[in-house]
């Protein structure tokens, strides 16, 4: 991945998470603190802020854009995203990338597959690119997946049940990061 890609993936996902702000403080009512949005927004406002400096080394501007989730995104999200970027900063290509995220979730978040965390959206998307054939039906199929499972991490997890049925907002969220970086290949 080159500096360049980076920055026009993690813009543009900036911008898609700006624009649904609202929506997903509504994914997240339900089901957890009904502030997944609101987080993703101050994120998104880092990222951007990230982005207005130069950048030669693709692995620096990973690694700053893991520092600013971090930092700036309040509840889990902003841990297990800044902790998948901190891991995506250490490889160069796009397939290590994305294993040395998921590595970084399941490490911080204690995930697996299939307990209706955005895990579940990284896993499938990692098959796809390895497969060479990531597109926004597999992205959308991958988040859709997370609405029959019963969450058994985070928020939503004490919500039991009642938890199944709703789409989860990280995945949703995950779901604009993979779509952002399908436009990059365009």
């Amino acid at each position: 991945m080159t500096t360049e890609n980076i920055k026009k993936w993690v813009s543009l996902w900036a911008d898609d998470l700006l624009v649904n702000k609202d929506y997903l403080d509504e994914l997240d009512t339900p089901i957890g603190d009904d502030d997944h949005g609101t987080n993703m927004e101050r994120g998104a406002k880092a990222i951007q802020e990230v982005l207005m400096n130069e950048y030669t080394d693709p692995q620096e501007l990973t690694k700053k854009v893991a520092m600013a989730l971090l930092t700036k995104v309040g509840g889990a999200s902003g841990v297990i995203y800044g902790t998948a970027f901190l891991e995506m900063s250490k490889e160069t290509s796009l397939p290590e990338m994305i294993k040395a995220g998921i590595a970084g979730i399941q490490k911080r978040g204690k995930a697996e597959f299939g307990e209706k965390t955005l895990l579940d959206v990284w896993l499938p998307i990692e098959d796809a690119i390895l497969a060479g054939n990531l597109d926004e039906d597999k992205v959308t199929a991958a988040v859709d997946a997370t609405i029959p499972l019963l969450a058994k991490k985070g928020r939503a997890e004490f919500v039991g049940e009642e938890s199944i049925g709703h789409v989860d907002p990280g995945a949703v969220s995950s779901g604009y990061l993979f779509k952002a970086l399908i436009k990059v290949g365009e």
